[in-house]
C-alpha cells in the first residue's frame, strides 16, 4: 500500500473518477461530485434519462454517427450530462458556495481526456446552482481550478466559445 497521501483535490476528483465509471456514454466518459464543507453532496454521471436504453448498450451513438464535433448539437445526445445529474440530484442549498469536481475518461483509449470543461450548457445550470468552483482532472494528478464567477463575468455565450 502506498503511504502518499493525495491532496483533497485530488482525493475528489479521484472519487468524481470512479462516479465516471458508472457512464454509459460511448464517446467520452464523466463524472461529477459536489462538495461542500468537506462532504459529499450528490454524484452524476452521463448516461441516458432513467428508463431509456443507454448508448453503450445499443452500441450506437447519432453524433458520433454524423461525425459531429465536440461541443455541437447536443439535443441528439441521448445522454444527460454528469454535472446535470449532480445538479439534479442535490437540494440548491447543498450547491450554494459549493465545488463541483469533474473527471472525464475517453471511452475508447480509457485514459483520462484533458482539455475537458463543462458545456456552455452545464456551466449556465452551475452558475444558476450556486456553485463556486469546478475543479477539472487532467492528469493523474493534475488539474484546473475554475471560479464560477469568471463565466458570469466572462460570458462565453456571446462570444461562441465552446466547452467539453
Amino acid at each position: 500500500m502506498s503511504t502518499t497521501r493525495p491532496d483533497k483535490e485530488n482525493y475528489y476528483l479521484d472519487i468524481a473518477q470512479t462516479v465516471a465509471k458508472r457512464g454509459t456514454c460511448i464517446r467520452r466518459v464523466f463524472g461529477a461530485i459536489i462538495v461542500k464543507n468537506d462532504s459529499i453532496v450528490s454524484t452524476g454521471y452521463a448516461g441516458a434519462p432513467r428508463g431509456r436504453k443507454n448508448c453503450c448498450d445499443m452500441q450506437f451513438c447519432m453524433r458520433e454517427k454524423l461525425n459531429i464535433p465536440r461541443g455541437e448539437r447536443y439535443e441528439l445526445c441521448r445522454s444527460v450530462h454528469a454535472e446535470q445529474n449532480a445538479i439534479i440530484a442535490a437540494s440548491r442549498e447543498e450547491m450554494l458556495g459549493a465545488t463541483l469536481y469533474l473527471a472525464c475518461i475517453d471511452y475508447k483509449t480509457g485514459e483520462l481526456a484533458e482539455g475537458t470543461s463543462p458545456c456552455q450548457l452545464c456551466r449556465r445550470m452551475i452558475i444558476n446552482a450556486g456553485i463556486e468552483r469546478v475543479v477539472v482532472r487532467d492528469t493523474a494528478t493534475e488539474y484546473r481550478v475554475i471560479n464560477v464567477e469568471d463565466w458570469i463575468e466572462n460570458d462565453d455565450s456571446l462570444t461562441g466559445q465552446l466547452g467539453y
